[in-house]
């Protein structure tokens, strides 16, 4: 996998979590911690997109 591509797939799983947290705290059934591991997840995945951005 070409890091482009790997990038690619970063970005589309980032946006991926996005989505999850816009509608998991649209719903009131849904748990702070469960939102808070979803952006915990995201800001993983984008400080990982960062570091290979920057290479």
């Amino acid at each position: 996998m070409s890091l482009t591509s790997h990038l690619q797939e970063l970005r589309r799983k980032h946006q991926a979590l996005s989505d999850q947290v816009e509608e998991a705290q649209r719903n009131p059934a849904t748990d702070a911690l469960t939102i808070a591991d979803l952006k915990k997840q995201k800001l993983r995945l984008k400080e990982e997109i960062h570091r290979l951005s920057a290479q």
